[in-house]
């Protein structure tokens, strides 16, 4: 009877939003998580009572731990065990050039820590499992040191032992919680010169010299900030020429707005104001207001706080006239456009200690605000501090932006390859390549220039960006079994495969290479971090014995291409007798090798390329790269030998037809839609592997195919146009170049299966797709160029 007077309910009160974050914002409260690179270094204040965990993270890593009291002074009966030995692993690190130990070398000498006095707690070694653990708990007051030194004395991996340095994780668990601040401020990246707080739902002024460095740092996380500055010079003279958003973006060719920073920052007058240096957030707005109080009258609270009145405030001894609305770089703030131009914004990408580090150009009065708005997404619903710090012009800061492998991964800076200062001779124009420099074209030449010389002559580029892992173990030819498309049964000792790696549904993780050092010994050459991240957790998820260690630090590489490059490195290369000759070795085979003669430099050379040329690639460690890019430039004396960019690389590889991650394939595509077909043997290799009946099934039902097209116009063609036959869009470019050689517009691109015979004259669609169209015919062969091979072969 009561049903029927009262509406049925979901019982129970109601369930919190399931939403999984990074690990830097779920952590239990109280504790912190650093990561220690290979070859670095890290300094932790502890108190009493403080727990600390070191988990060796890939494993075979060895780690030094200095423990020492607040005067400074030695102390591993703080951690309750004994020293053994002086740290000569972290001091020989400190003895290098590496600029990302500035901060721990200023936190050692602002304690007076002599490490020549201390005592070194040793864990771990060349057997540590990955995710071995060591735990200490910390018996009073004072700072712990943590270390990951290289496996051996030269800090030079050895080829056969693959002894590469890799990282260390660090958990600490406080004993007090304090309630003051979620995440401690990093330490600074030189001595500062001012140290400003721009407490929440405020701001600050301040005056930066021409050539002091700005740093901005979001001190919790999910903060946004608002910056304004004036040119200080001009404002003593009565003129308010502000930082001019619309301005810049025209000069910098970003006149529609997009997430991200600009090179320089100009006011109305395009006069340059500042320059960024480094970004570790990678998103930001700078296209929008900062909040003012109508935008919160409009959407119903009168009244509220915002950064354009705190901006007013903080200006105005400065005799700054007080506007409604202050156009600024938005930093953190994570807006953009969608397709219908429509502005949206959701959490800022930032995380704890993320910052911007600009360079002032003039003499600057500066202002940053810590955005107050509660009202949305833009701080994380919970606005924070904003920190500014400014150093001076007298010190020097690489040029870097970040990126993180996984979300969870700590943010890793844009480094220079061992070969920069070499390519450095010939131009200034370098693009960030996942995570490192390189060169994009040559000042002199250009990269026409340098595609000639590549299909004629031959080249030199930098390939040090290839992300290579170790993997060693009796299990590892297993892995390899399992998680590459090929077959690691029949690859030979001194032997190179391409090859695909999938997930379980058949799209691709990544392509590369793979090199068998041993009878259980590969090396995978990829382009992803996450490549490596993925096969470690398929071995911990299989429980195999075998390690999957990092060695992009250790081994950077430049590839020599072209027609005559068999004649350079002949003049050069040495190998032992019982490794191939020089000139015996086939295509897709490698030698250990040394520069000119048995005591000459080590390397290690392979007959491999991108480019759909004979050639080579060259590996070496970073501290000999000089002397390797010097001995191949001497040997290419008289053969025509150029350096090459990555414009340049781009043309020769579509023409090729070779295929380029987050053009060609991703993880939405399987091998055959990548247009790599052979790489899946699903008849003759009898092992199971990860992807394997998803092959089998896209393979006998495709929907799509990577084609090669000939294209009737001069029309620049760009990733991602729209192909049509008729009114339907059947499909989308993935990468073209106008070929010099062929005197054509060419691209690749993914059809539906339905039109990718040969022959079959489809339409490339611009401006709308419908307005605009491009003729258009599918070509026999994906490569234009040389499709049968015949060149890297020869």
């Amino acid at each position: 009877m009561l049903d029927d007077l009262y509406p049925k309910v979901t019982p129970g009160p109601p369930k919190p939003s399931a939403i999984y974050e990074p690990a830097v914002f779920s952590m239990p409260p109280g504790t912190e998580r650093y990561v220690v690179e290979g070859c670095g270094a890290i300094l932790l204040r502890v108190e009493t009572g403080d727990r600390i965990e070191v988990i060796n993270t890939e494993g075979g890593q060895p780690c030094e731990i200095v423990a020492c009291g607040p005067d400074g002074v030695s102390d591993p009966a703080l951690l309750a065990t004994a020293g053994a030995e002086v740290p000569v692993g972290l001091m020989a690190l400190l003895d290098g050039s590496d600029q990302s130990l500035r901060s721990l070398r200023l936190g050692l000498e602002a304690r007076s820590i002599d490490l020549a006095q201390c005592k070194a707690i040793t864990v771990f070694g060349a057997a540590s499992p990955a995710g071995d653990k060591a735990e200490f708990q910390a018996q009073r007051d004072g700072v712990v040191i943590v270390a990951a030194p290289h496996p051996n004395s030269s800090g030079i991996m050895d080829f056969e032992a693959q002894d590469t340095a890799t990282p260390l994780t660090i958990y600490v668990r406080r004993a007090v919680i304090k309630q003051t601040a979620r995440f401690e401020l990093p330490d600074p990246l030189a001595d500062p010169v001012a140290d400003i707080r721009v407490h929440s739902q405020t701001a600050q002024s301040y005056f930066v010299k021409a050539g002091d460095y700005i740093q901005v740092l979001d001190v919790d996380g999910r903060q946004c900030t608002d910056f304004q500055c004036f040119d200080a010079r001009k404002l003593d003279k009565g003129i308010e020429h502000a930082l001019d958003v619309t301005t810049t973006r025209t000069l910098m060719e970003h006149a529609y707005p997009m997430p991200g920073l600009h090179a320089k920052y100009y006011d109305q007058d395009m006069v340059p104001l500042l320059e960024v240096i480094q970004d570790t957030c990678g998103r930001h707005d700078a296209f929008a207001l900062a909040c003012a109080a109508k935008y919160y009258d409009d959407i119903g609270y009168p009244g509220h706080i915002n950064c354009s009145d705190n901006f007013n405030g903080a200006l105005a001894q400065h005799g700054v006239t007080p506007r409604a609305g202050w156009m600024a770089i938005n930093f953190f703030f994570n807006t953009g456009l969608d397709e219908h131009g429509v502005m949206y914004s959701d959490e800022p990408w930032s995380r704890p200690g993320d910052y911007v580090l600009l360079r002032a150009l003039t003499d600057l009065v500066c202002v940053s605000s810590a955005c107050p708005d509660d009202t949305s997404p833009a701080n994380g619903w919970n606005p924070t501090d904003i920190h500014v710090r400014t150093y001076s012009g007298k010190e020097t800061f690489q040029r870097s932006v970040a990126y993180r492998p996984t979300p969870d991964a700590e943010p890793k800076m844009t480094k220079q390859t061992g070969f920069h200062d070499r390519f450095d001779r010939f131009t200034d124009n370098f693009i960030e390549y996942n995570g490192y420099w390189l060169a994009n074209c040559m000042s002199t030449e250009g990269p026409i220039q340098e595609y000639h010389a590549c299909r004629e002559k031959a080249v030199v580029l930098d390939l040090s960006p290839l992300r290579k892992f170790e993997i060693t173990g009796p299990d590892s030819e297993a892995l390899c079994q399992y998680i590459f498309t090929r077959n690691m049964k029949t690859l030979p000792i001194g032997g190179v495969v391409y090859s695909a790696m999938c997930y379980e549904h058949g799209g691709m993780i990544d392509d590369g290479t793979v090199f068998r050092l041993g009878k259980d010994n590969f090396r995978w050459i990829g382009g992803s971090d996450y490549g490596g991240e993925w096969i470690r957790e398929q071995a911990e998820k299989l429980g195999l014995k075998v390690l999957v260690r990092s060695s992009t630090d250790m081994q950077h590489n430049i590839a020599v291409q072209g027609p005559e490059s068999r004649d350079i490195l002949r003049k050069m290369v040495w190998t032992a007798p019982h490794h191939p000759d020089f000139d015996d070795l086939a295509w897709f085979r490698f030698t250990p090798a040394r520069i000119g003669d048995h005591d000459g430099t080590p390397i290690v050379i392979s007959r491999t390329g991108y480019t759909g040329e004979l050639g080579y690639e060259i590996f070496c460690h970073p501290k000999h790269a000089s002397a390797v890019f010097d001995a191949v430039w001497s040997a290419g004396d008289g053969h025509g030998l150029a350096p090459m960019g990555l414009e340049a690389l781009d043309m020769v590889r579509i023409e090729a037809g070779l295929i380029f991650a987050g053009y060609d394939f991703s993880d939405q595509t399987d091998p055959f839609e990548a247009g790599i077909g052979f790489t899946c043997p699903l008849k003759s290799k009898t092992d199971d592997f990860i992807g394997r009946d998803a092959l089998i099934r896209r393979k006998e039902h495709p929907m799509r195919k990577l084609v090669g097209l000939d294209i009737g116009s001069n029309v620049d063609v760009g990733h991602g146009d729209c192909v049509h036959i008729g009114r339907a869009q059947v499909g989308e470019i993935c990468s073209s170049m106008r070929s010099p050689l062929l005197g054509r517009n060419i691209a690749m691109a993914r059809i539906d299966v339905a039109h990718a015979e040969a022959g079959t004259e489809v339409e490339i669609g611009k401006l709308d797709g419908h307005q605009k169209r491009l003729p258009a015919t599918v070509r026999a062969d994906l490569a234009a160029y040389d499709p049968g091979k015949t060149k890297p072969r020869s």
